[in-house]
């Protein structure tokens, strides 16, 4: 898997520290440490502190400790990234409003112009990855953008949208493929997976605090989907897995976690159907590293997915998942392993998986153990934070990324 890995050593809790030294490679030759203390104009859109925004907080206090530099962000007014950031990175209140947002393109090139950063770092979508590459290449900064979405651009605006960054970071392999499908240099995608803080997700939940807290039996089961109500998460198709095992399965309670345009209409539809004692939909929940290690399962239908950070942080609270093989949730869900995959669409499997699983809890339990030994080795704070920082150093000392 072409990786930005990283050559830095580790301090404390796993962030990586540059040391001006020699150090053999795996092979036992030796690989050169070079210490850079890199100042980056990070661009965050996204409003709430879940998601993308979470993985940008996650690598600003990582930046912060490894390189003794705080780091600029640029973010939209009252987003939660701009709250949380403060104590690590300057942060830059800047309006943000999307593609037609032309505005965009002088705010954030007055703001690079002021800051003078080494390098801009885009890590959104709406628009920041249009205007922050242009605005960046107007001042003659160097920039690198993360991609965090698996679904296809047409072509024209691939070749046109990457020819403005030096690099370009993908979170999992699936999206590094979609990528190179659409014409980018190989040697311009470096694949830097996502991360998960392990301490703040651990397995050892309070069960029966979560089922007092959602009004569910003591002796419940309880199934929980944690993400976005959009289309392409696949919230209908749990519902249709669901007219076979709620009657089969009477001390199954069912958790959908988040807010989204769907939500309304998927609350109507439990109504309808007569499950609202049994399935809940509680909204945007803030203390999910108490609520993840309590449930007996997380399922994730999804038609399409970048990586799945609620997916990282249920491996990380020792749950097993089922979801769907599409884009770079096999990457965290290794079936048989952790978790089961299903094809995408498929209600009638998905329902099966449930089904296996629910019905071998001593199966599931070891899956769940295995899933938080692959997030703690696969997706640590540590290795996500020196994998940006190798890409940094590579686009500042040769102009461009390199894979290794």
């Amino acid at each position: 898997m072409p990786t930005a890995s990283s050559t830095a050593t580790c301090i404390g809790n796993g962030w990586p520290r540059e040391a001006p030294s020699e150090a053999p490679s795996a092979g036992g030759a030796p690989r050169t440490r070079v210490a850079v203390a890199v100042r980056v104009l990070h661009v965050e859109c996204g409003r709430h502190l879940y998601g993308g925004p979470q993985q940008v907080l996650y690598l600003l206090r990582g930046l912060a400790e490894a390189t003794g530099e705080r780091q600029d962000l640029a973010c939209p007014p009252g987003s939660g990234i701009a709250r949380a950031a403060r104590e690590v990175a300057e942060v830059h209140e800047v309006p943000l409003r999307g593609e037609l947002d032309a505005g965009a393109l002088l705010r954030l090139g007055r703001l690079i112009r002021t800051r003078r950063p080494a390098l801009v770092h885009v890590h959104s979508r709406r628009g920041a990855d249009w205007w922050g590459g242009w605005a960046a290449r107007r001042a003659g900064v160097p920039a690198v953008v993360s991609r965090r979405v698996v679904s296809p651009e047409p072509l024209w605006v691939a070749r046109l949208k990457y020819g403005l960054y030096r690099a370009v970071i993908a979170i999992s392999e699936g999206i590094r493929n979609v990528l190179l499908a659409q014409g980018v240099a190989p040697g311009k995608v470096v694949t830097v997976p996502s991360a998960v803080d392990t301490d703040v997700y651990r397995p050892g939940g309070d069960r029966l605090w979560l089922r007092h807290a959602f009004g569910f039996p003591p002796e419940a089961r309880v199934l929980a989907m944690v993400g976005q109500f959009i289309p392409k998460k696949g919230h209908r198709l749990l519902l249709q897995a669901l007219e076979e095992l709620l009657p089969a399965y009477p001390d199954l309670r069912v958790l959908l976690l988040g807010t989204g345009a769907l939500l309304e209409g998927v609350r109507a539809e439990v109504a309808a159907r007569g499950w609202a004692d049994r399935v809940h939909l509680p909204g945007f929940r803030e203390d999910l590293p108490r609520v993840l290690p309590a449930l007996d399962l997380v399922v994730h239908p999804a038609f399409e997915e970048g990586l799945g950070v609620s997916l990282l942080q249920s491996a990380a609270a020792g749950v097993p998942i089922v979801g769907s093989a599409v884009g770079g949730i096999p990457e965290i869900v290794r079936d048989g392993v952790n978790g089961l995959l299903v094809p995408p669409g498929d209600g009638a499997a998905l329902e099966r998986a449930v089904r296996s699983l629910l019905d071998a809890p001593a199966r599931a339990l070891a899956m769940g153990a295995e899933g938080r030994r692959i997030a703690e080795r696969d997706f640590s704070l540590g290795a996500m934070v020196a994998g940006n920082l190798r890409v940094y150093r590579d686009v500042l000392g040769s102009g461009r990324a390199t894979q290794h």
